[in-house]
């Protein structure tokens, strides 16, 4: 066996930079809806995602397996900078999905990397296509669907389980079930993503000769892929978690508490088959079926969609932008330099963009652009309309004749007189509503 090298130890902190953006880039998955429901403050909510995604690192090494001996061949000739490049080409997708706001995968960011800078510089043969198909590609269509599936059925389970109590009387029992279910998501969140990077390390300790062939993670590259991935978690990726809260449907503390516990479910079980799904995308799915399984609820159909875009194009990109750093490492110690050098700046400008319009703990909860009703949640209000006499309803009547209401005085009055109206229109909506009231609490 061989020591580390430089390059190995380039790649090893470049793998734990990636496992330091999927954490704050998946702190949403965990902590979206149990931030905007109110049911923890951002603060704490990110605290406890941080140390169970530690936790959840130690509890098994398949996921890691899968990426180390799975989806490349070992012997197909990858060096470590292949590696190196295929997580250049993860991060700086993670980076700028994360500016968007895009709950895209971080996941297949990174088996986009790999993929792409594997093929640019080994050929085809060094990928596993069986395994991509039937580990990454067939998990990644299935596991939103049979998360979001069985989040409509569980949000329509537990609304019609507590049709007949006040939501005054079910609040604190599903405060205390949100912060349940998202402590088991961020669990699993911590099985299944750290592992990955766990798997990418592993990878490069063996095209390096350090360790054989399809040995397992050493303890110190386990304790420092949770280390990393809780510490980006704890910083919070709070424009992800604002729209995953806010921007694809208005999570009351039921529908948080289905979706929350219907992605845990889905997450841990691939986790131990060694599917190394998404799971923001599982997360993702599960918001979706808790805006479908309240009647009433408006899901922005427009946000869901370019989130799906972003699922798209994230392995492409990513290998994209891998492949073409591949090429550039190949020319030696010039071309490994460049890269490192190109990403640092890219990662410098995609900061700086973001200091423009910074989202924070602070104000985080604040909604964004309001998304017109389209055509589809128009029909399906139609012939889903809020239950009568519940919380949300309540709220939606209030809200709407305090709109009517302002509209009324701003024909009269001053716009001035309008303005002022429409916080004591939402303030009077948070009355009426105690449960939808908790959402806009930081």
């Amino acid at each position: 066996m061989e020591h580390i090298t430089l390059l190995i130890g380039i790649v090893i902190i470049t793998a734990l930079v990636f496992d330091f953006t999927n954490g704050f880039h998946d702190t949403a998955n965990a902590m979206a809806t149990t931030i905007s429901t109110g049911a923890l403050g951002p603060r704490v909510a990110v605290a406890m995602s941080a140390v169970l995604n530690l936790v959840g690192a130690f509890l098994s090494v398949e996921v890691a397996k899968t990426i180390s001996g799975g989806i490349l061949d070992e012997d197909s000739g990858i060096r470590p900078e292949v590696i190196f490049a295929g997580l250049v080409g993860a991060i700086l997708w993670n980076l700028v999905t994360w500016l968007a706001g895009l709950p895209s995968s971080s996941s297949h960011a990174l088996f986009g990397g790999l993929i792409g800078a594997t093929v640019a510089s080994v050929g085809i043969d060094g990928v596993n296509g069986d395994a991509i198909v039937m580990k990454v590609l067939i998990p990644a269509v299935a596991a939103p669907l049979v998360a979001g599936i069985a989040t409509v059925a569980a949000t329509r389970l537990t609304y019609r389980l507590g049709r007949d109590r006040a939501p005054e009387d079910t609040a604190k029992g599903y405060r205390a079930g949100q912060i349940a279910s998202a402590a088991l998501v961020s669990l699993a969140h911590g099985t299944n993503d750290a592992q990955k990077t766990m798997g990418v390390i592993t990878l490069a300790l063996v095209t390096g000769g350090v360790i054989a062939p399809d040995s397992d993670p050493p303890m110190w590259v386990i304790v420092s892929a949770g280390l990393a991935i809780a510490l980006g978690t704890y910083l919070g990726g709070w424009r992800i978690i604002r729209t995953m809260g806010k921007g694809i449907t208005d999570i009351q503390p039921p529908q948080g508490f289905a979706a929350q516990t219907g992605a845990a479910t889905v997450i841990l079980a691939s986790s131990h088959i060694g599917f190394a799904l998404s799971t923001t995308q599982v997360c993702s799915g599960a918001v979706m079926g808790a805006g479908v399984g309240r009647k009433g609820s408006v899901v922005r159909w427009a946000t869901a969609g370019r989130m799906v875009m972003a699922w798209v194009l994230t392995l492409p990109a990513a290998g994209l932008i891998a492949a073409g750093s591949a090429l550039l490492a190949d020319q030696g110690d010039w071309g490994i330099t460049t890269v490192a050098v190109l990403a640092l700046a890219g990662c410098a400008v995609i900061w700086a963009l973001s200091r423009r319009k910074p989202v924070d703990h602070s104000n985080v909860n604040e909604a964004g652009s309001t998304e017109p009703v389209g055509v589809i949640t128009a029909a399906l209000q139609s012939v889903a309309p809020p239950p009568v006499g519940s919380a949300a309803g309540t709220a939606t009547d209030t809200t709407a004749n305090a709109t009517t209401d302002t509209t009324a005085d701003a024909t009269v009055g001053s716009t001035t007189d309008t303005t002022t109206d429409q916080p004591r229109a939402v303030a009077t909506a948070g009355s009426a509503a105690p449960a939808a009231s908790s959402s806009t609490r930081s």
